[in-house]
């Protein structure tokens, strides 16, 4: 939605006042006709969170857009899921839009014909507005946002990137250099890394199943595919061995004892209180860490892309997207709302809140709005270095919060001492039947 704010307003990061034009509405080009479906009524169902919340703060400005009205209701993430399979299931869901977990939810609600096709839609000028083009979304973002034919049965809206977190001063104090490469970051956090004084190399999830978000990272970059050819989960492979090993040897030479138990919570204290030089997690912890109340390192962090490993370069990633049940009725208004919602100034203002990383390359690229961002440069650097490089953090596929647990037990176990191949040998045995009477059902 081209011209929806100022520019100056885009530039400051002010969502709420100077975003009206002098009719008292935002200024858009004459592009589709936003007042076609005035008088509609929608039910949007969104996740409890800061993207939820931004839609919900900022819907008048969509009515005052398209005469449409919107009631939203948002959702703590757990029960929106459940809401929305029991609704779903039943072919009259009470929302028209839906804010859809794409790691979680997006082959769940494709193999069930959950979702309406909107292919057809964004290739409509009465409908899509002539900035909303599919090649603005990463690749990341589309592979989420389509189905096996091609077709978009969502719009890509925010995503999450793993980065690196580096504390500066640190480095600086040994002369150590920001690591490219695994190989590299081992060394350093190595060098980094003094026990004796309370200061550790590297620090990150260990906890079982939310760890799997950090391996991740080095199993893709270790040539790692989640699901081969005919859809065989592929974790027991010697990718797969390569990166728990890597893993196993990072939280367990260079980490702060006790990080078997460490989620990102623990593992940012860690890094907040300076006491490790090194984490990889989500772009979305900056603010904290930023925060003079909060950090102790306010100011000395530095943001890049995970470093490479022996063969590719990869940020795994994770998304959420917006998209309209096939139950609805009121599709084409619908559309309307969820074009809005990954638009350019909606993006802008989840970028400079923090609060969010839009999937549109325009937003990240677009200087105006990268002065409004309240983060370091080289956070945002960072960010957009990563969707080029992005790819599907967990495997498309129906049980997995199954699959979380059981090789995050496995990588758990090997911070005690297990031996990497039988653990991942082990969950792949368990989680395998799982895999395909979810297939079969």
């Amino acid at each position: 939605m081209k011209n929806l704010i100022s520019r100056r307003a885009v530039m400051a990061g002010s969502a709420a006042a100077g975003a009206l034009g002098a009719s008292g509405l935002p200024a858009y080009a004459a592009e589709p006709d936003w007042k076609k479906y005035a008088g509609t009524t929608l039910e949007v169902n969104l996740i409890k969170g800061p993207r939820g919340d931004l839609l919900q703060k900022y819907a008048s400005e969509f009515t005052e857009l398209t005469g449409i009205k919107v009631g939203s209701e948002v959702i703590p993430e757990q029960q929106q899921r459940q809401k929305a399979v029991i609704e779903l299931t039943s072919g009259k869901p009470s929302f028209d839009v839906i804010h859809v977990s794409y790691h979680v939810q997006k082959r769940q609600f494709e193999k069930a014909g959950w979702l309406a096709d909107l292919t057809g839609f964004m290739k409509d000028p009465k409908l899509t507005a002539p900035d909303l083009t599919v090649d603005d979304f990463s690749a990341g973002g589309l592979q989420f946002a389509k189905n096996d034919k091609g077709e978009m049965h969502s719009l890509p809206w925010s995503v999450d990137y793993f980065i690196l977190y580096w504390n500066k001063e640190l480095f600086a104090k040994k002369g150590v250099a920001l690591p490219k490469t695994f190989d590299e970051m081992v060394a350093a956090a190595e060098k980094l890394n003094d026990p004796a004084n309370g200061i550790y190399g590297f620090v990150g999830r260990g906890l079982r199943n939310a760890n799997m978000t950090l391996w991740t990272n080095f199993f893709l970059n270790y040539g790692g595919e989640f699901l081969d050819a005919k859809g065989n989960i592929q974790t027991d492979g010697p990718e797969a061995i390569e990166a728990t090993k890597l893993y196993q040897k990072l939280l367990t030479k260079t980490a702060p004892p006790g990080t078997a138990g460490f989620n990102w919570m623990e593992s940012m204290a860690s890094l907040t209180q300076g006491r490790s030089a090194m984490w990889i997690d989500g772009v979305g912890w900056a603010p904290p860490v930023e925060d003079p109340n909060a950090s102790r390192v306010a100011g000395k962090i530095g943001y890049a892309v995970v470093p490479a490993g022996p063969k590719g370069s990869y940020s795994a990633t994770y998304g959420d997207g917006i998209g309209i049940p096939q139950g609805s009725t009121k599709k084409e208004a619908a559309y309307l709302y969820c074009q809005w919602a990954v638009s350019k100034t909606m993006g802008a203002r989840l970028l400079q809140s923090g609060g969010g990383v839009p999937f549109r390359a325009s937003v990240l690229n677009d200087e105006t709005v990268r002065k409004g961002v309240k983060m370091p440069s080289e956070w945002l650097d960072s960010v957009i270095g990563s969707a080029k490089i992005s790819k599907l953090g967990l495997p498309v596929i129906i049980p997995v919060a199954e699959f979380r647990d059981l090789v995050g037990a496995a990588l758990t176990a090997t911070l005690s001492g297990a031996d990497p191949a039988t653990e991942l040998k082990k969950a792949h045995e368990q989680f395998r039947p799982i895999l395909e009477r979810s297939e079969k059902a």
